[in-house]
């Protein structure tokens, strides 16, 4: 995460998704359970402490999910993938952070700039 930059937006979806992704890599020995409790407890401490943008899941973000997953046919979108897409849209961002490529794909095609290029 970008600290310091009051155009970040980050859910607790983000969140949720980041702690999944550390704690693989504690399944497959990578990393320590004090990285993973380090990593989720920072992300929790930076939102709470108003250093990152928050945005909520609310029932409209889940409408222009359903709505990305019936719509962007091109692209094999995930539902976690389309709520963060709606997240995105929603708050009006105008990148999307990820490395998942069918995320990239959906995101490029509603128009939002890739983050890392």
């Amino acid at each position: 995460m970008v600290e310091g930059r009051d155009d970040v937006i980050v859910s607790e979806l983000a969140v949720t998704e980041t702690v999944s992704a550390v704690a693989r890599r504690l399944r497959e020995g990578a990393l320590t359970g004090d990285v993973v409790d380090r990593v989720g407890h920072a992300l929790v401490a930076h939102l709470d402490a108003g250093r990152y943008r928050r945005v909520e899941l609310t029932r409209d973000v889940h409408r222009l999910a359903e709505r990305f997953l019936r719509d962007l046919t091109g692209t094999p979108l995930r539902a976690l993938d389309a709520l963060h897409l709606a997240l995105a849209t929603s708050a009006r961002a105008a990148s999307l952070a990820s490395f998942d490529a069918r995320l990239r794909a959906a995101a490029r095609a509603t128009g939002l700039v890739l983050y890392p290029g």
